[in-house]
This record gives C-alpha cells, sequence and structure tokens, in this order.
C-alpha cells in the first residue's frame, strides 16, 4: 500500500504512519485493539473509527490527528472523542441529558453557570 498523496483523513494518519514506522496492519490493529481488516477499511476510508477507538489511535499516532478547536462546542466534542466516549456517556459522566450536550457541541446553545463549571473540571478546559 503506498502512502496518501494528500493527508485528509484519520484513515490517512494512520496508514501514513504505520508506513513510516514499517509495520503491518496486523501490528497496527494489535496495538488499537481492532482486527487488521479493520485496520485495512480505516485505511482505505471505507469506514471511520468509532470514537471509543480514539483514545488508542492518538497513542498510535502520537499525536491528535483532528483540527485543533477552538470555540466550546469544538472543544467540548475533541475532548470527548478523545477520551473515547460517546455523547451519551459523556453527558453521563457530566450529569446532564444527552440532548443538552449534544446542543451545546452543536453550538445551538451555551452551558452556564454550574453546568459551565462543571465542564471546565470534568474536561479540564475553560
Amino acid at each position: 500500500m503506498q502512502y496518501p498523496n494528500e493527508i485528509n483523513t484519520l484513515g490517512d494518519h494512520i496508514r501514513t504512519h504505520r508506513l513510516d514506522l514499517k509495520f503491518l496492519q496486523k501490528q497496527v490493529a494489535d496495538q488499537i485493539g481492532v482486527h487488521e481488516l479493520t485496520i485495512t477499511n480505516w485505511e482505505v476510508n471505507a469506514t471511520v473509527p468509532e470514537v471509543r477507538y480514539m483514545p488508542a489511535i492518538i497513542r498510535f499516532l502520537g499525536y491528535d490527528p483532528l483540527l485543533p478547536a477552538v470555540s466550546l462546542p469544538e472543544r467540548l466534542a475533541t475532548v470527548r472523542r478523545g477520551l473515547g466516549l460517546s455523547q451519551r456517556k459523556m453527558s453521563a459522566k457530566l450529569g446532564v441529558d444527552p440532548a443538552t450536550l449534544m446542543g451545546w457541541e452543536a453550538g445551538r446553545h451555551q452551558p452556564t453557570g454550574r453546568s459551565l463549571e462543571l465542564i471546565g473540571r470534568v474536561l479540564q478546559i475553560r
């Protein structure tokens, strides 16, 4: 498999790093905790990784391949994905309804007061 012409997707990041390390897909799969065909599918962009695999992917790559988050909604989503949590699991961790977290991540409304303090503590962002 060849290097991608441009690195646009998470699969492109994985393939490029794997090739740089001269690893087989099986070796990467073992590190991330998936089947080697899953790595193939990610690398050819047939599928995208589930959020629960993001912490292992970030460890494998040595960096977070997602665009830097600037706004609070982007930061919430980025930290949540980096932790490998679904919106449902993150909302439970924050003690809010999943629809509330979805609204915050979509930028439809802003957390205030106690919710904002809790987000800052749990996610260590301000």
